[in-house]
């Protein structure tokens, strides 16, 4: 998958996982992007250590559960450092 793959599958897991956890979180479309594209990365990692399922191409069901999956718990993560952040 090439790097234009790889911003848009970010792009719509980021917002997926937002959509599924609704929150004041900050950050816009951006971040949200950064956070789908770790997230991305995250869940095929943890999906090929727990499971043996490694990110398959760009149209797989398992590239968009794992990222989507793996967004979920980098927006966790992002939930709890900018907790108490004030801008």
């Amino acid at each position: 998958m090439g790097i234009l793959g790889w911003i848009v599958l970010g792009l719509v897991a980021g917002a997926i996982a937002k959509a599924i956890l609704p929150g004041s979180q900050g950050g816009g479309w951006i971040v949200t992007l950064l956070l789908g594209v770790v997230g991305a990365l995250l869940g095929g990692f943890l999906g090929g250590l727990i499971f043996g399922v490694n990110l398959g191409s760009f149209f797989e069901i398992r590239t968009w559960l794992l990222a989507i999956g793996g967004s979920i718990i980098v927006l966790l993560i992002w939930r709890l450092v900018t907790r108490h952040r004030t801008v």
